[in-house]
C-alpha cells in the first residue's frame, strides 16, 4: 500500500508540472480541493435519485472504430467510465488507468475511455488520431469509445444520466473525472479529475466492489 500511495504522490506531481497553468479551463480544476462534491461516498449527493439498478445498460454508444456498444455486454462487471483527452495535463493518468486495469481485469473489472473535446478543446480531431495516440503513447488495452459530448445540450444520453439521474447529480467539471459502477449497474462512487487511478480511495472502493456478488 505504501508503494500504491508513493506511485499516486509522484504520478500527482508529474501531473501538476504538465498541467499549462496560463490556460483559463485549466485553472478552473479542482487541482488541490476535493471537497466541492461527491468523490467515493455511494450515498446520494446533491439530491440525486435513486434509479432502478442497471439502468446504464440501456445505453449504446461508437466505440473508437466506429461500431456501437450496448453497455449490456458488460452486465456483471465492476465499471470505471472516464471522460479522456490526449492534449491536458491529466492525460498521464493513461498510465495508472492501464496500470489499475491490468490488475483487475481478470476478475471481473473494466474501464470504459470516453474521449471528448469539451473541456478546453484538449482532444484530437479525429478517432483515428486518439486511437493511435492511446495505443502507441500509453499501450491501453481497455475499451476506447469515439469522441462523446460530456457536456452542453447535446451531451450523450449516457452523460445526461450520469450527471442529472445518476446519485451523482452535478456536470462534469472536467477531462479526466470518473464513475464507478458495481456489477448490479449502480453508480456508486464519482471522482473529480485530481483523484489518481491508483489513489487509495479508488482502489478501495473498487475492491469493495469486486467482492460482492452481481
Amino acid at each position: 500500500m505504501k508503494s500504491v500511495r508513493m506511485m499516486a504522490w509522484l504520478s500527482s506531481l508529474i501531473m501538476l508540472a504538465a498541467c499549462d497553468f496560463t490556460d483559463p479551463h485549466t485553472l478552473n480544476v479542482d487541482v488541490t480541493k476535493n471537497d466541492a462534491g461527491p468523490t467515493s461516498s455511494p450515498q446520494l449527493s446533491g439530491g440525486g435519485e435513486n434509479k432502478k439498478d442497471g439502468q446504464i445498460y440501456d445505453f449504446t454508444l461508437f466505440d473508437i472504430d466506429a461500431l456501437p456498444v450496448s453497455l449490456s455486454k458488460f452486465r456483471g462487471k465492476v465499471l470505471l467510465l472516464v471522460n479522456t483527452a490526449s492534449r491536458c495535463g491529466y492525460t498521464p493518468q493513461y498510465e495508472q488507468l492501464q496500470q489499475l486495469y491490468e490488475q483487475y481485469q481478470p476478475g471481473g473489472f473494466e474501464i470504459l475511455a470516453f474521449p471528448s473535446k469539451d473541456f478546453g478543446g484538449q482532444e484530437l480531431e479525429t478517432n483515428e488520431a486518439i486511437a493511435t495516440f492511446c495505443y502507441t503513447r500509453y499501450s491501453v488495452d481497455f475499451p476506447l469509445f469515439a469522441k462523446t459530448k460530456i457536456r452542453g445540450e447535446n451531451k450523450h444520453p449516457l452523460y445526461r444520466y450520469l450527471t442529472e439521474k445518476s446519485p451523482f447529480i452535478g456536470e462534469v467539471r472536467w477531462n479526466f473525472e470518473k464513475y464507478l459502477v458495481d456489477r448490479r449497474g449502480s453508480v456508486i462512487g464519482r471522482y473529480y479529475s485530481s483523484v489518481l487511478p491508483l489513489s487509495e480511495e479508488i482502489i478501495s472502493d473498487l475492491e469493495r466492489a469486486l467482492a460482492l456478488p452481481s
